[in-house]
């Protein structure tokens, strides 16, 4: 099995370090400066030597870079990398290109997961990837040793991919939490539990059905009942509501579960709303 050595302990360059480790792969060494970083390679990697970058890098086969995105390429272009090593980044939005003329074989590659700070699950987990061929055997093994998937993607459509699961994962968290705010000014004692049910049936259906599990006003026409919605929220997150009212309006116009003439009702009303927005602001119309 590949050596491994990891640059940087971040929350997932330190997580996907532990979780190779229990699948057997050698990591012979991890930098870390900040006290944090410290705590968390002593925490989930207890065994790896703490080195500095450069002999961690002498070691390895595959040298895994758990830094931020902005300084992916400089950090690579410090590291004396060779032919025969491969250098791995665990950027979503970034392919390849960002790690520069480094000498290694350059790997982007993404685990579709969330890393809170300690160990974590990986089993099941897709990775997305983007590299040459001379790596592809490599991140197959890599990936399907932690019991994990692979996809594969080209350079020009990285951002894309990371806007798709940034859109879907962090504004699904700010919308989740909205909610909650708008239950607990009701005076509801339980808001979590009172959505989990709802929200957990309704992600299931979706991931498993895409758009044909979208229930409620807006799909059964029910124009009064969003307009009583926008004028509660007025001031609170009637702006948030609107803007997705209009793309779920979109939707359902387009598959034929409303028609015309209410899609028409839904946009006046969404207009509406819009028009004290852009006074406030001084926005233009868009």
């Amino acid at each position: 099995m590949e050596r491994i050595g990891i640059i940087g302990a971040g929350r997932a360059g330190s997580a996907l370090g532990a979780a190779l480790a229990s699948a057997g792969y050698p990591v012979t060494g991890v930098s870390a400066r900040s006290r944090v970083s410290l705590d968390r390679a002593a925490e989930l990697l207890p065994d790896v030597p703490v080195l500095p970058p450069d002999e961690v890098t002498a070691r390895a086969d595959v040298v895994l870079l758990g830094v931020p995105d902005d300084r992916i390429g400089t950090v690579a272009a410090t590291l004396p990398l060779a032919p025969d090593q491969y250098v791995v980044h665990l950027s979503g939005a970034h392919g390849t290109a960002v790690l520069g003329d480094v000498a290694a074989v350059p790997v982007a590659l993404h685990p579709s997961m969330t890393f809170p700070g300690g160990a974590v699950d990986l089993r099941r987990v897709v990775f997305t990837a983007t590299a040459p061929p001379a790596a592809e055997d490599l991140v197959e093994r890599l990936v399907k040793g932690l019991g994990a998937s692979v996809q594969w993607i080209g350079e020009q459509h990285r951002a894309l991919y990371h806007a798709g699961i940034v859109h879907g994962a962090n504004h699904l968290i700010t919308l989740v939490a909205q909610a909650l705010d708008l239950l607990r000014e009701t005076g509801i004692a339980d808001p979590a539990g009172t959505l989990r049910p709802l929200l957990t049936a309704s992600l299931d259906n979706t991931l498993r059905s895409g758009h044909d599990a979208l229930t409620g006003p807006i799909a059964r026409g029910d124009v009064d009942t969003v307009a009583a919605h926008l004028a509660v929220l007025r001031g609170r997150t009637a702006s948030t509501y609107a803007e997705l009212a209009r793309a779920t309006v979109e939707r359902v116009t387009d598959d034929g579960r409303i028609d015309a003439a209410t899609a028409t009702r839904y946009a006046e009303l969404l207009d509406r709303q819009q028009a004290p927005e852009r006074d406030r602001t001084r926005e233009a119309p868009r």
